[in-house]
């Protein structure tokens, strides 16, 4: 059973970098038959896919975030990382990680494990 834990602070202020840390636990480890991905849901929106990592380091970032958006991995924790630069009001969601076999989804159809998400709330 794959299991995924995100982590991160549930606050953050305008301006500041975001990260956030998807724990993947009862997996081999990311590979790159999968991509592992960053999902987010604003309030009242759909969900938003944001990017993905592969197992051999290769990431796909969503064109308009690409700018201040960037995904790394720790393969000795089973972990990947969301860093977000230059948050706003508008980055309020709430953030999952998910497993998935193809890019630039966001349906969780296309996903087969997902963190419960975590809350992040931009503001002074």
């Amino acid at each position: 059973q794959v299991q995924l834990q995100e982590s991160g602070p549930g606050l953050v202020k305008p301006s500041q970098t975001l990260f956030l840390t998807c724990t993947v636990s009862g997996a081999s480890g990311p590979t790159a038959f999968y991509y592992w991905a960053w999902i987010r849901q604003p309030p009242g929106k759909g969900l938003e896919w944001m990017g993905a990592i592969t197992s051999s380091g290769s990431t796909y970032l969503k064109p308009s975030l690409k700018s201040r958006t960037s995904i790394s991995r720790d393969t000795t924790k089973n972990q990947f990382t969301l860093h977000l630069g230059s948050v706003t009001a508008e980055d309020t969601a709430v953030y999952y990680c998910a497993r998935g076999r193809d890019l630039q989804r966001s349906a969780w159809s296309d996903y087969d494990y997902r963190g419960q998400g975590t809350q992040v709330t931009v503001s002074s």
